[in-house]
Order: C-alpha cells, then sequence, then structure tokens
C-alpha cells in the first residue's frame, strides 16, 4: 500500500539459522484478560456488503467470509493490527530455519480452541495434514487458497509446495516445504491458514466437499467453525441476514471488549448509509467515496485504506476462442477509457494500473506505462484478427461492494460502453456475488468478468503468481501455448533467495505479461474506505482490509 506497505518479513542469518524476524507482537498476544483499562461490554453491529459464503476460511475465497472468520480464528502467524508487518500469534516466536525449507515453530501454552481441543503441536499437524488431503472436487476450485500457494494436494505430494509437518513435542513443530520461497512462511498469516479444532473437524467432516452443478455442497462443519480465537461462532440467521458472534471468554490473549459483534449483511451502500444513520449499525465498509464527506458532516469516522490492491477484467480464451487471440486482447484493452473511469466512479486517489500489482510491490515495473484509450486502435486490430463484431459474455456481480469496485455495476456499465463502441456485442450477464458469480469464475462459465484483488502481504508471488501460476487458475492460461511457460517462469522466479534478483526477475516478468502474453487486462487501484459512528473507539483500519474487532468498543463502552 501506498504508506501502510505490506512488508515481507526479512530473513537474516543469526547464529548459523535463518529466523524470520519481526518488530512487534501482536495485540492478540496481550497478557490473558487484559483489556488495557477499557471498559468492556455491548454490541456493535457492523454492515456487511455480502453473505459469508460459508465459515470455514479454508474453502473461503472472499472478504466477507474471511471479515468473520479472522474473529474466530488465530493463525501460527499474524499481522500487527494496522500494519502489515507480520507477528507471532499461536507461535510463541517468529520461526526459525537452517536452510529455508525446514522452519521449527515455538507454540504459546495453554491455548484451547472454543470446544475445549488443546491446541498444541499435534493439533498443528493435524490441520496442515486436513489442509493437504483434498478430494477431487475441493481441489478443483474449492480450497484455491492452498492451490494457489502450495501448488499441489496429497496425491502430487511431488509437486506440492508443502511437504510435511512434524511434532517434535507439544510446543515445538516444524513444517517443511520442498524448495525455498518468498512466500513460506509469511503466508501463514493467511486466514484460510488458521488453525481449527481437530475435534470439530471430524465430527464435522469438514474436508467432504461434493461439487453440484456449477458450485460445491460443504459438509456441516462449514456452518460451525470453531478456531481459538477472541470471538465464537453463536449463530448465522439467514432470514434476518445477522451473523452473530460472542466474547470468548477464554481467549489466551486480549479478551474482546465487545460481548457480542453482529454482522447485519446489507448488500445496497445507500441502506448501509441510512442504518448507520438511523444508529441500526455502527458502521459499515466501503462507503461510497461520494458520501464521505457527508459522513463526515454527519459526525462519523471515515477511516481510508491505501490502495493495496488491482481491479481486472479476466479473460476466458477456453471459452471463447476468439479470446486466445492476443490481438483481440489488445484490442478489447485499447477499447477501454480507464482514465474517464478513474474520475467518474472511483475515489480519490484512485489510479490507471500498468501491471497486475500496485506500485508498493516489490518486482513492480516502474517502466511500464499506461494503455492508452484508443478506439481506432481497437478496432484496426478486431479487424486484423477477423474479430469484428465479436460477441463478449461479460459477466459483473451484484449484491455486493468490493475494496477495488465501490459501486460493480456503474463500473461494468462504463466498460461496456467502451465495448459497444468499438463495435462488440456484450451479452450482459448479472449475478449474486455469493449466488453464482464466484462460482462462475470459478467454473470458467464466462468469455469476461471484473474482479479483483486486495494483496495479502509484500510479495510478487501473492499477485501475478497467484493469477497464473496454478494450472487450475481463472485465466485459463493453461488452455493456451504459452500458459506453462509463464507458469514456470513465475515459479523460478519466486524460488530466487536473493531478493534483488528475485526483484529483477519480478520486474521483467510484469513486462513480459502485459506485452507478450496479457491474460486479462489490469484496469485501476483504488483506495478503500470503512465508516464507524462517533461512539465507536478502538476499531484500526488494516491495509489488509482484515480489521480485527477485538479491540473495538462502542457507546463508551
Amino acid at each position: 500500500m501506498k504508506f501502510l506497505r505490506k512488508m515481507t518479513p526479512v530473513v537474516v542469518l543469526t547464529t548459523g539459522a535463518l529466523v524470520l524476524t519481526a518488530c512487534a507482537q501482536s495485540d492478540r498476544g496481550a497478557d490473558p484478560g487484559s483489556t488495557n483499562g477499557a471498559k468492556t461490554g455491548g454490541t456493535l453491529t457492523f454492515g456487511a456488503a455480502g453473505a459469508p459464503k460459508l465459515f470455514d476460511p479454508f474453502y473461503a475465497t472472499d472478504g466477507e467470509t474471511f471479515r468473520v472468520s479472522r474473529q474466530l480464528f488465530d493463525g501460527l502467524l499474524g499481522v500487527k493490527p494496522g500494519t502489515a508487518e507480520v507477528v507471532p500469534e499461536l507461535a510463541a516466536e517468529m520461526p526459525t530455519s537452517d536452510n529455508g525449507t525446514d522452519w521449527t515453530f515455538k507454540l504459546r501454552t495453554g491455548v484451547k480452541f472454543h470446544d475445549g481441543t488443546p491446541f498444541n503441536a499435534e493439533a498443528v499437524c493435524k490441520n496442515f495434514e486436513r489442509m493437504f488431503d483434498q478430494n477431487p472436487a475441493a481441489q478443483s476450485s474449492a480450497a484455491s487458497y492452498w492451490a494457489d500457494t502450495m501448488g499441489a494436494f496429497k496425491d502430487k505430494a511431488s509437486e506440492s509446495l508443502y511437504k510435511g509437518c512434524a511434532a517434535k513435542d507439544d510446543s515445538t513443530v516444524v513444517i517443511s516445504v520442498n524448495r525455498t520461497t518468498s512466500k513460506f512462511p509469511t503466508m501463514l498469516t493467511l486466514a484460510s491458514f488458521s488453525m481449527q479444532s481437530p475435534t470439530a473437524m471430524e465430527k464435522g467432516n469438514a474436508n467432504d466437499v461434493k461439487a453440484q452443478g456449477d458450485g460445491f455442497v460443504f459438509p456441516p462443519y462449514s456452518q460451525a467453525p470453531v478456531g481459538t480465537g477472541p470471538f465464537k461462532f453463536d449463530k448465522y440467521d439467514e432470514a434476518n441476514k445477522t451473523v452473530t458472534l460472542v466474547r470468548n471468554e477464554d481467549y489466551w490473549g486480549e479478551k474482546a471488549k465487545l460481548d457480542k459483534l453482529v454482522f447485519k449483511i446489507i448488500p445496497d451502500e445507500s441502506t448501509r448509509r441510512q442504518e448507520l444513520k438511523a444508529g441500526s449499525i455502527q458502521g459499515y465498509d466501503l462507503p461510497n467515496p461520494v458520501d464521505w464527506k457527508g459522513l463526515k458532516d454527519d459526525g462519523n469516522q471515515v477511516l481510508v485504506r491505501p490502495a493495496f490492491n488491482i481491479l481486472y477484467m479476466g479473460l476466458n480464451p477456453k471459452k471463447n476462442p476468439k479470446l486466445a487471440d492476443l490481438k483481440v486482447r489488445q484490442a478489447l484493452y485499447y477499447a477501454l477509457n480507464r482514465d474517464q473511469l478513474v474520475k467518474t466512479q472511483l475515489p480519490e486517489g484512485a489510479s490507471v494500473a500498468t501491471q497486475f500489482m500496485p506500485d508498493t510491490v516489490k518486482g513492480y515495473n516502474k517502466n511500464l506505462q499506461p494503455v492508452a484509450y484508443d478506439k481506432a486502435k481497437a478496432q484496426q486490430l478486431l479487424k486484423e484478427a477477423g474479430a469484428e463484431g465479436m460477441t463478449l459474455e461479460f459477466a459483473y456481480p451484484t449484491e455486493v461492494s468490493r475494496p477495488y469496485m465501490p459501486n460493480p455495476q456503474k463500473i461494468y456499465e462504463a466498460l461496456r460502453t467502451d465495448l459497444e463502441a468499438v463495435g462488440i456485442k456484450v451479452k450482459v450477464i448479472a449475478k449474486p456475488w455469493n449466488g453464482g458469480y464466484l462460482e462462475g469464475i470459478d467454473n470458467g462459465l464466462f468469455d469476461a468478468w471484473i474482479v479483483g484483488w486486495t494483496g495479502d502481504y509484500d510479495a510478487a508471488d501473492n499477485f501475478i503468481g497467484t493469477f497464473f501460476g496454478s494450472e487450475t487458475n481463472d485465466f485459463q492460461t493453461f488452455s493456451q501455448p504459452w500458459g506453462k511457460e509463464l507458469s514456470n517462469k513465475l515459479k523460478a522466479a519466486d524460488s530466487i533467495v536473493d531478493e534483488d534478483q528475485r526483484t529483477a526477475a519480478y520486474e521483467q516478468l510484469n513486462q513480459e505479461i502485459m506485452d507478450k502474453y496479457l491474460p486479462g487486462l489490469p484496469l485501476t487501484h483504488s483506495p478503500p474506505a470503512l465508516v464507524v459512528g462517533k461512539d465507536v473507539q478502538g476499531l484500526v483500519a488494516s491495509p489488509l482490509t482484515a480489521e480485527e474487532f477485538n479491540s473495538a468498543t462502542v457507546g463508551g463502552k
């Protein structure tokens, strides 16, 4: 991000061992029972833009699910609130390694899951083995964070980054990977890799994912999660569209100051604002940028996060073979008036993208310039490719706002107008975010779509490696002659130990992705915000859009 930049932990040589360093402890790791002198109690109701897809973070891919799961679960590693600095969480200290592949974690003692199951080294290994051992249905798309970061599952163990987990004693565990990489162990800050109760997962058949139609049927455990976090799951009232969490009185660290935390699902942003004004909610995410001033004038607090994201137009050449032609993909890019899009649809501080990552990520290529809006050039390329008047099944999501996409419909209409202006016949597809849209992307049902990504940490691999490295990526790059080549280059860059050499390799790759491959169209970067009422204190805005509510108070409490 621009100011609160996501930082990869530094690996330094210390007394013969590699040590993952950090400069701070997580606020969650305060003395047990501590509230730092603040009064506790009350209920905070926060307006969510969409419904959680499910409650098992391992199978989650969307921000609304992660917003809830971050309150319920802890990881081995976490992030210091308000920053992107990696800190120990369920690990008692930062992990060490002699070789960059075998990492030793010293664990906190006396920690229990919400169901009373002890957290220890055995529980850690059971979690990793559970994640590693997925059935074909889950592998196809459901367990996407594992696929994107680890590369493969147990049935293709030799192709996986993950190698194994060994409990040395109750409070010491060694997690091994098959190669050095810029993303391990930093990736363990991801909510998807949170520690979950082995007892509850076994009882609820946590891995019993089944494919059904265009989506998946998840097991009972996915609706009854059990973690170690500062809040416990109470209920999901689908009829009233609320998710209720309660304070975990036995939390190992600083207890939540609230009695209850309620997420009220309100897809329409104007309705969220009305409910904030009426006092039925005390905050919400992603206020419309045009409302920021009015919200402040009403006495609310608008907390703006620096942009660490990318909005892009995805393309599927497997679904629409015309998109396999580079000239067609280039034509679509020239057709889009992104300067106008930034001026009319995005908040102050938004910018036109030149590549698939923001400029604060190591590996960003400063020499790349934005592709200029050129209607005539777009029409010329379409003619050369024999694609004049082509039809494009172009999708956008409803019932949601995202940090990189405050109003999906308005953004979509601007893009659609530009495409139709160069002769493309757009077939409009609109689906609810968690009612067919995400599943449609995962299953390759659209020719083109708009979606984005908020980075998890400062690593180029977290952006372009996530997008194009896996065989099952949404851009269907492996259906193209160059897909495997690009994937291999991404893996080679990620394995470079020297940071300067790795950065240079990613800069070159960003150039090639835009000039040679162009698998999709990077559009814009936007600074998202959240708003809370004047009586809410202690909530720290996250550059990763990963707020933790255990520090929040409401109504003077």
